[in-house]
């Protein structure tokens, strides 16, 4: 037999559903989960809405067809605006960066064409660059298959305080080379492991 909650256990759990779910859940669901009929987890969801609406709280739940859902109240929408407003700390791994530097010096450059250099995938790298802003796709290479040409943004320039992409240091041959030896070293040691 399944156990009949008290009224404020039951309420406690339907914020609990209401808030993991993110989405609407009808109160058939809802008193399924705990031990109640249709009528009652009705009656509980309005004493939950009424006491969030006298408590002026952050959040509220809102009746959609029978069935409900938890979101915020919308005196509460300039300070989550504010918040999703705000720039976002982004981090660069190693893998990010040494991709985010084949597109600076080698641009337009394919996909292709970094994970030649690299040795390896770079999918999520590029992803990420993507999403951040700092790499965008500049046409399409005139080539079997049209494979997309990526390119470093304004954003990488000014991230990384450069005035243009021809402002990037440039590399002697010498450091070519020991980036070359350390590349190949550090290859060798992943794969010996």
């Amino acid at each position: 037999m399944e156990e009949v909650l008290k009224p404020d256990e039951a309420e406690a759990a339907i914020e609990a559903l209401l808030f993991t779910m993110g989405e609407a859940i009808s109160a058939e669901a809802i008193g399924a989960v705990i031990g109640h009929d249709k009528a009652t987890v009705i009656r509980l969801v309005h004493h939950l809405m009424d006491r969030y609406q006298n408590e002026k709280r952050g959040i509220r739940i809102i009746e959609l067809d029978g069935s409900f859902q938890m979101c915020t109240s919308p005196e509460m929408y300039d300070y989550v605006i504010k918040l999703t407003h705000q720039p976002k700390k982004q981090v660069l791994t190693d893998v990010m960066l040494e991709t985010l530097a084949i597109v600076a010096y080698k641009q337009p450059v394919t996909k292709a064409e970094i994970e030649q250099i690299r040795g390896v995938s770079c999918s999520h790298a590029i992803n990420k660059l993507l999403e951040y802003g700092l790499i965008t796709e500049a046409g399409r290479l005139n080539a079997p298959g049209r494979p997309i040409l990526l390119a470093t943004t304004e954003e990488f320039l000014r991230t990384f305080g450069v005035q243009s992409v021809e402002g990037l240091p440039s590399v002697s041959p010498e450091e070519m080379e020991t980036l070359k030896t350390e590349a190949e070293e550090e290859v060798q040691m992943t794969l010996d492991v």
